[in-house]
């Protein structure tokens, strides 16, 4: 593979992505969809969609076979009654069970068009969490003091200053069509109506477990994959036009890149170890990836040291592979308990790490906090992620999601009872703690923060 940067990967997806909001903009009529999209509504019937009564995406999933049946056997009898096709539109009265996707998503682009009514109140529900807000933005239609006069288009379940509230009052008054854009990547998303932004890549943030009452360190982040869910309540609504774009993780990634910040600079020349430090010898650079040679380790760190940072680079892992980072590590000795921690890079899902402890899946601090699990592309494709560091708490953002919010300085169990001596320590190195197994990293850049 010949080495390009991310950098000029990232321009050449985002034009290619530009271009695709620019044709989104235009009018694609009669339920077509535009080149690369996917018609989801063939102006027909609701042939791969489904009713079902509003539930938790992971609790609809845990439930045995026979209850799932049931439910949804009971979403379609219900559908039928307050769903219909009429003139290439989907419409619905007002009331009945949502509309769902039959198909899940991960990371896509997804566009429909609607008009409504004066009173009502509707939404699309994302990965099956709610939701885009749609609502009758006038003062006659009585919610002004829960934010409808902002305008439709916001994140409604998210907390204040979140995307809770759209960046611009964007609806058409009633009897016009309106336009969603949605660009979801794993749990970032951006929304445009009428082809204004109303939310700048916020994290839709899981309804469920905030409506259950988990502690907020406990909140889980939305499911990796999941539906588009069209809600109903308090008039008619009419939708058309339904189309999705499923983006593939060389993009995807570019995208993650894209929107890290700015203020990050290279700590890999993609050409040679220079300014690393440790066994360099283990390791090889291999088209412009820092790979570790089968059957060798050891931890190799940048000869900087950094307090607090963001660090941000793609990661390969091959099948079983197993890897760390060594977070503000002192130079010498097991960055996982010398260090102030090594966040594991793993392979998850292979059966040699079935029985694993949660502390050691990948994203975790070693032995000390588990990350969320699900979120790791397949072994072979690259994954894009973020580390930030900041006094004792450590934030993990892989793919799109976080999966580890943690703060080091409350831990008080650790895996095997084994104390780890460094783990409040306020700066050291950073640096790849191999462990055997050819795991890739390229596209490394690190950006010191202010305390």
């Amino acid at each position: 593979m010949k080495f390009v940067n991310s950098r000029s990967i990232c321009l050449v997806v985002l034009f290619t992505f530009g271009m695709s909001l620019a044709v989104c903009g235009a009018a694609q009529e009669n339920n077509q969809p535009p080149k690369n999209f996917t018609a989801l509504f063939n102006g027909k019937d609701l042939s791969g969609w489904h009713g079902l009564a509003t539930i938790d995406p992971r609790e609809f999933d845990a439930k045995a076979d026979e209850a799932r049946k049931t439910l949804l056997q009971d979403g379609n009898a219900d559908m039928v009654k307050h769903w219909r096709v009429e003139g290439g539109e989907i419409v619905n009265d007002g009331e009945g069970v949502f509309l769902v996707t039959d198909g899940n998503f991960r990371d896509y682009e997804f566009w429909i068009d609607y008009k409504t009514v004066a009173g009502a109140d509707s939404g699309i529900y994302l990965k099956g969490t709610p939701q885009i807000q749609i609502w009758d933005t006038t003062e006659a239609g009585g919610k002004w003091n829960i934010g409808a006069d902002k305008g439709s288009g916001g994140l409604w379940n998210n907390t204040a200053g979140n995307g809770k509230d759209p960046l611009v009052l964007a609806d058409k008054p009633f009897g016009e069509w309106n336009r969603i854009r949605v660009l979801q990547i794993g749990e970032r998303t951006s929304v445009w109506l009428n082809d204004k932004s109303v939310v700048d890549w916020a994290i839709l943030e899981n309804y469920w477990d905030k409506s259950a009452n988990r502690p907020a360190d406990q909140i889980r982040p939305l499911v990796a994959r999941g539906p588009v869910q069209l809600q109903t309540h308090g008039g008619e609504i009419r939708w058309r036009n339904v189309f999705v774009r499923e983006i593939k993780p060389e993009e995807a990634n570019a995208i993650l890149e894209k929107h890290s910040g700015d203020g990050f600079e290279a700590i890999f020349n993609g050409k040679d170890f220079s300014g690393w430090a440790g066994p360099v010898e283990n390791f090889e650079v291999v088209d412009g990836t820092i790979r570790c040679k089968p059957h060798n380790g050891g931890t190799i760190f940048t000869k900087k040291e950094y307090a607090d940072f963001a660090v941000r680079f793609e990661f390969q892992l091959p099948p079983a592979g197993n890897n760390g980072l060594a977070i503000r590590y002192p130079g010498d000795g097991d960055t996982a308990y010398v260090g102030m921690c090594e966040l594991q890079i793993l392979e998850n899902e292979h059966a040699d790490y079935a029985k694993l402890d949660s502390r050691q899946y990948h994203g975790s601090a070693y032995g000390m906090v588990a990350a969320h699990r699900g979120f790791l592309r397949d072994a072979g494709e690259w994954n894009f992620q973020t580390v930030t560091v900041q006094g004792s708490k450590i934030t993990v953002e892989l793919n799109g999601t976080r999966i580890l919010d943690a703060d080091l300085a409350t831990v008080k169990e650790f895996l095997a009872n084994t104390p780890h001596p460094g783990k409040d320590r306020t700066s050291g190195h950073f640096g790849f703690a191999g462990h055997d197994d050819p795991v890739q990293f390229r596209n490394v850049y690190i950006r010191t923060l202010d305390r």
